[in-house]
């Protein structure tokens, strides 16, 4: 059976109050037209788990790049992200009581989701000994190993990962283009349903085996993201 389905019928597939991965550094390596499908189908209270917020004006010319279009139209209910600080609307509709941030840092942001997806109980870190950070949500405890102390970050898991691949084959196969690889990798990994946005649709073998950097076995449904 063929793992093709359009943006819209992705974006169908998430149902209100679903746990997402969205794929992205500041837009780059996000799967834009589901998340367009997502943004005019209204899907609200998402939490959302990405490394940020991205930016009101996008390198394109658009309005509300990536994540920021579900942010501006206030369907997140909770962004866990590494930094928000170039969209303004996260800091208002904190202030506003209608979005919870939660901010990790951004390598324990990939080995809680890297935790998830592995099945392991979560992360050991010393980022955060000895401040607020210790009571936030996302950390279970404070230990020490050996001498030293450490907090205890709870695995990441979501209900959908939204990820963007350069190429992807027609058995779901995906390369990544430079940097776009970014939290794509990890996040296909740790969800139940995997949804991956070509730019390119190639023909099986046509990525060299070795340059396969996310097996199609971990991916659900394709999207075409070349189709007009």
């Amino acid at each position: 059976m063929s793992k093709f389905i359009s943006a819209q019928q992705a974006a169908e597939r998430i149902p209100d109050g679903a746990v997402i991965m969205v794929g992205g550094f500041m837009g780059c390596g996000t799967p834009h037209k589901i998340v367009e499908e997502l943004s005019k189908k209204g899907t609200k209270n998402l939490t959302i788990i990405c490394n940020d917020a991205s930016m009101p004006n996008g390198p394109d010319g658009s309005d509300y790049y990536g994540v920021a279009k579900l942010v501006h139209n206030k369907q997140v209910k909770k962004l866990i992200a590494s930094h928000v600080g170039l969209n303004p609307e996260v800091a208002k509709q904190m202030n506003e009581g209608v979005l919870e941030l939660v901010l990790v840092p951004q390598g324990s942001l990939a080995e809680m989701i890297h935790a998830g997806g592995a099945g392991l109980g979560g992360v050991l870190t010393p980022t955060g000994v000895g401040t607020v950070v210790e009571e936030a949500e996302h950390v279970h405890s404070a230990i020490e190993v050996d001498g030293v102390k450490y907090l205890l970050e709870r695995p990441l898991k979501a209900d959908v990962a939204l990820l963007s691949g350069y190429r992807i084959d027609k058995a779901g196969n995906i390369w990544y283009k430079g940097t776009t690889r970014n939290f794509n990798v990890v996040m296909a990994t740790a969800a139940e349903i995997v949804i991956a946005e070509a730019d390119n649709v190639v023909e099986v073998g046509e990525i060299e085996p070795e340059n396969i950097v996310t097996s199609g076995a971990f991916i659900d449904y394709v999207v075409d993201g070349g189709v007009a």
